[in-house]
């Protein structure tokens, strides 16, 4: 049972735009996976460290599907909030959205869930508060992470049993 005092997921979701320049796409003007995927766990983890209060490193990222095509020009909308805490660890998840800035029609491009670990002052996992998820989707997001978590868990005891 946890002594720290639960934090809401509005205390630490982020909502961020970042304008794709040609140095974040191949020469047809299609923005690079890589470059997409380094946005996405930078505000994850931005999202991790407001929660958790303290340093945190990426422990896994789920599969990434890329659903349509980002172009240089657009603003990639990256929308990321806390699904579920454990003891040391939090599933961060994080929506992607293409926008044409003319026109302001977004599209969904892709959604990703990441782990992330906190870490105390010696580099070691630690503790971080216990999530109070409040409404209808919040409950639903942190559901469907706790079945996310018991799959990764199951999984990484098969390959630890090879």
């Amino acid at each position: 049972m946890s002594k720290l005092k639960g934090k809401k997921v509005s205390d630490s979701e982020m909502t961020t735009a970042r304008l794709m320049m040609p140095t974040d796409a191949n020469v047809i003007g299609n923005v690079f996976g890589g470059s997409i995927m380094k946005y996405m766990d930078e505000i994850a983890a931005i999202v991790a460290w407001r929660h958790a209060g303290r340093n945190v490193v990426t422990a896994s990222i789920d599969r990434m599907n890329f659903y349509a095509p980002v172009y240089v020009g657009n603003l990639l909308l990256l929308k990321a909030a806390v699904n579920c805490v454990g003891h040391t660890s939090m599933e961060i998840g994080v929506r992607l959205e293409a926008v044409d800035p003319t026109t302001r029609k977004g599209t969904h491009t892709g959604s990703c869930y990441l782990t992330y670990v906190a870490l105390d002052e010696k580099g070691r996992p630690t503790q971080i508060p216990p999530l109070i998820a409040t409404t209808k989707e919040e409950k639903r997001r942190q559901k469907e992470a706790m079945t996310r978590r018991r799959l990764r868990e199951a999984e990484i005891a098969v390959l630890k049993s090879d």
